[in-house]
């Protein structure tokens, strides 16, 4: 809990110096209109002892769940080490490394975190991260508009996670850049190269293409990557890291590899915590870095030629300048990268394959035992990394309600964001869920749809 040390007497002492009576004085100048009403429904304040308790009670009262839900935020297995080493003093206060005879430790850790993410994505070159995955799609559209300048529609797939459609369209819609969604088929779930091949024109600047998608389907990368690249369109890669270790990295799709490749950091050793902090990770090809946004860091030589590293490519002023920037720095994000770095470094190529490797046989395994339910089936007939869809005989809410009393987290609804699919969860696995967490899923499911009588005409 935050320690606030500013006694009465200090609050006192700093008005009388201002030359005000009260704290309210100081913000005058806001009309009334904006300013809140007082919070009547939230009680007085309590001590800290008081707060803790009332906290740790909320927490027994809420009890555990297994998880079974992912849709962009994915619960992993963290090594303790990760986040004993990142939040030591030299990491967990850095600043911004600006000053690189101060900040060697830093850099060399974002450094090494650059190099381990180029390797991850088959490209040349890595910034230091971005805000999140979804942000960092909506940079990767204005790297490609300023790439080609007079175009200014960029084509993304329907299928593309909802949260990174919604945050592309609020950064660049007002630059006048136009989002195109394309659909997916009904049957396989996939992007198909017909429908995207419709769109592409002298005004289209890029093509986004998604591995997995939303609905954890494989799209066929290699043959939208050609289309796109024939067109003179780039292609912006939009990736689960994750599963980098087992499928073809971005750099190597088609026959030339995508031009940018973006996603969320999340799955590499930052925990879920409602909702963030994460971070976004963009790379490229090495004739684009120019145009790419954030901090890059370079390692040198010093007149002794000891190894050194540094901030590179672009002035501080470029990232500070507003419009006249190529975008932001992201300091706030800074540590869930070092803990990037850190779980990378702990689990090597081999384990971070393994991780991918187990989290697809749990998904394969879970399908395997729900499939046979009556009244519940898969809903797309294509390959698939983690997450799947399924299609409920009962309303989707209702199947969440009843696994959620038996302490299961039973997945995604669908409906809102897709209402086609009608009653249809989205589910993932992980290498975190064991043989009896599967079943006991199967069973909660099986004794659900049992138990209601009421049937939609969705199977």
């Amino acid at each position: 809990m935050p320690f606030i040390p500013h006694t009465a007497d200090d609050v006192r002492e700093m008005l009388a110096e201002c030359g005000v009576e009260r704290i309210d004085e100081l913000f005058d100048e806001i009309p009334d209109s904006l300013i809140s009403k007082p919070l009547s429904a939230i009680p007085e304040g309590l001590s800290e002892m008081e707060v803790s308790r009332l906290m740790h009670d909320a927490s027994r009262r809420e009890g555990a769940f297994l998880n079974f839900i992912g849709a962009g935020a994915y619960e992993h297995h963290i090594p303790a080490a990760v986040w004993q080493i990142a939040t030591r003093g030299e990491f967990y206060s850095a600043y911004t490394p600006y000053q690189a005879e101060a900040s060697q430790g830093t850099l060399q850790v974002l450094y090494e975190y650059q190099s381990m993410m180029c390797s991850l994505t088959g490209m040349d070159v890595t910034n230091a991260s971005l805000y999140d995955g979804a942000s960092a799609l909506a940079e990767a559209v204005l790297m490609a508009v300023r790439l080609h300048k007079s175009a200014r529609r960029v084509v993304v797939p329907r299928a593309l996670h909802p949260a990174y459609r919604a945050t592309a369209r609020t950064i660049v819609s007002n630059q006048g850049i136009e989002i195109v969604e394309v659909p997916y088929c009904q049957d396989s779930g996939r992007t198909l190269v017909d429908t995207v091949k419709a769109e592409l024109d002298d005004g289209v600047a890029a093509v986004v293409v998604a591995q997995p998608n939303f609905f954890g389907v494989l799209e066929d990368v290699d043959a939208l990557t050609d289309l796109a690249q024939s067109a003179g369109v780039a292609v912006i890669a939009c990736v689960n890291p994750v599963t980098l270790a087992l499928l073809k990295p971005p750099g190597q799709w088609g026959a030339q590899g995508a031009d940018i490749a973006v996603g969320d950091g999340q799955p590499l050793g930052i925990p879920l915590s409602s909702g963030g902090p994460y971070f976004g990770f963009l790379a490229c090809r090495q004739n684009l870095v120019r145009q790419m946004p954030g901090r890059v860091v370079g390692r040198t030589v010093d007149l002794d030629g000891k190894p050194g590293f540094t901030l590179t490519l672009q002035a501080r002023e470029q990232h500070i300048r507003r419009s006249k920037a190529t975008s932001n720095i992201c300091t706030n994000q800074g540590l869930a990268v070092t803990a990037a770095a850190i779980h990378l470094s702990l689990l090597g190529a081999e384990g971070l394959r393994r991780v991918a490797a187990q989290s697809h046989a749990n998904m394969k395994r879970l399908l395997g035992m729900i499939s046979g339910i009556e009244g519940v089936r898969q809903r797309f007939d294509s390959a698939y990394f983690h997450e799947a869809v399924v299609a409920l005989s009962v309303p989707a809410q209702q199947v969440c309600q009843s696994l959620r009393d038996e302490g299961v987290i039973a997945g995604y609804q669908l409906k809102t964001e897709f209402p086609q699919l009608g009653e249809a969860l989205l589910i993932c696995t992980t290498e975190t869920r064991t043989e009896a967490d599967l079943q006991h899923y199967a069973a909660a499911m099986a004794r659900c749809l049992a138990a209601t009588p009421h049937k939609t005409t969705a199977i």
